[in-house]
């Protein structure tokens, strides 16, 4: 019997006794991570590196280093992820003042999403499944949070706090 096993059920006629899954991998063996399953997570971690290595070194505060927002482009509003890729050039040096004056809302978000990432690499390895998404609730109130910065930055008397 293996250390990731059950007592084993019983029989059908015919079939041998299988041992039953006890539900709790362990992280002690190599075998029991599932190396496969995580190659998603994995993958966005190396692009992710990858792009801040980018952003880090290609100073998008320079005009014409990258391409304008669209939104800001056609409609001459900032979305709720402008100034993100000059945030994220800021935070690669260090610089948290600066990129909060860039975008707030991403050093708000940040620590979220990489605990998530954190969640997922760690259900991926020990092939835990995902129950939902999402309650409902905390997507609505994303939504509503993101909509909001996107209002909000764009009223002239916050410009000083929330424009990029």
């Amino acid at each position: 019997m293996s250390e990731h096993h059950a007592p084993a059920a019983a029989a059908h006629p015919g079939h041998p006794a299988l041992p039953v899954p006890s539900g709790r991998p362990s992280l002690g063996s190599a075998r029991s991570l599932h190396w496969r399953a995580a190659a998603s997570p994995l993958a966005v971690a190396a692009v992710s590196v990858a792009g801040l290595a980018l952003v880090a070194t290609v100073d998008p505060h320079t005009p014409g280093r990258y391409p304008t927002c669209p939104l800001l482009w056609l409609t001459g509003l900032y979305c709720p992820g402008c100034g993100s890729l000059r945030a994220m050039h800021d935070l690669a040096h260090l610089d948290v003042a600066a990129a909060w004056g860039m975008n707030p809302l991403l050093l708000v978000v940040l620590p979220f999403l990489v605990l998530a990432w954190f969640a997922w690499t760690r259900r991926a390895l020990l092939d835990v499944p995902r129950r939902r998404l999402a309650h409902p609730a905390w997507i609505w109130a994303v939504l509503a949070v993101v909509l909001g910065y996107a209002v909000l930055r764009n009223v002239p008397a916050l410009a000083p706090w929330l424009a990029p």
